[in-house]
């Protein structure tokens, strides 16, 4: 028994390491997705590292040095300094750190509660569940997602923690109604029924027979809107509602000194190269996501 076990386990890795070079074949020939998760990794390697490869870590905190303040790109500092003498190339760093945090947390809340619900709602279509799930998500998809984030900064204290908040409560209604609309046409395929039929819990065919489905769905969904999570967090924090100086958050960098302009412009430069290029790695990889489950 246990060397018919092993053969069968064996057996699973080896089609699981197939459907991985499979998957990596597809995306490998999207040259413009791969070019994007080379620009991430390196992203996020040096948010990783920040402390280790900047030149002046200790910029990204507290510190005033007038007389270094305003210097153009130079080699010793690349992407200058601002109105305060700090090297603005290290705060881009450490600014991908709250980016990336941002993306992480938002996206590790609301696709998981907005694939249940969407998966319960789709399943039970019809019913008072599907009805209270589908009321629920209407009323938050209603508003604009950039407003109803806006509105819900502005009534609490503008930091990081209340802007994740704001971020996630905007946006789990889309990933509900995108999984109801995959569930709804699912739900009455032979495999759903044929395992009604052999009894099993109502957890196992959501999550076990159904959810296998639409992964390819929700991770390229995910990874593309991990460039509005961005886009969106930054505006956040360029009007003052999110992170709050001396924070080195993009959004918040921008709108310091875009108050400079033209004259600083380097500046300005630096943070929004930063944003610029997290959200391309993400569109990149997200079109390269896409190939990967259409060729399945």
């Amino acid at each position: 028994m246990s060397s018919d076990y092993s053969a069968v386990a064996r057996k699973e890795r080896e089609v699981r390491l197939e459907n991985l070079k499979r998957a990596w074949f597809r995306f490998s020939r999207n040259k413009l997705a791969v070019a994007g998760l080379v620009i991430f990794v390196t992203i996020v390697t040096m948010a990783s590292l920040a402390e280790y490869i900047t030149p002046y870590p200790s910029h990204a905190g507290l510190y005033i040095n007038f007389k270094e303040k305003y210097q153009p790109p130079n080699p010793n500092h690349i992407l200058g300094t601002d109105m305060y003498g700090r090297d603005v190339f290290t705060r881009v760093v450490f600014g991908f750190r709250y980016a990336l945090m941002m993306v992480g947390v938002v996206l590790g809340i609301v696709v998981p509660v907005g694939t249940v619900l969407g998966l319960l709602a789709g399943y039970y279509k019809g019913t008072l569940i599907d009805h209270v799930i589908n009321g629920a998500s209407e009323v938050f998809v209603a508003v604009p997602p950039l407003v109803l984030a806006l509105a819900i900064c502005s009534v609490l204290e503008p930091n990081v923690l209340n802007a994740l908040l704001a971020i996630t409560l905007m946006w789990w209604p889309w990933y509900t109604r995108m999984i109801y609309s995959v569930t709804s046409s699912l739900r009455n395929e032979p495999y759903v029924w044929a395992a009604k039929a052999l009894g099993m819990r109502t957890t196992t065919i959501l999550f076990k027979e159904l959810l296998p489905n639409m992964l390819g769905p929700i991770l390229t969904k995910a990874t593309l809107d991990a460039s509005w999570v961005i886009i969106i967090g930054a505006s956040i924090s360029f009007v003052g509602l999110g992170a709050q100086p001396p924070t080195p958050d993009l959004g918040t960098m921008l709108s310091e000194y875009c108050r400079y302009l033209p004259a600083y412009w380097w500046m300005t430069l630096g943070p929004l190269l930063g944003i610029v290029a997290l959200v391309l790695s993400f569109n990149l990889m997200g079109d390269g996501f896409r190939d990967v489950f259409a060729g399945e």
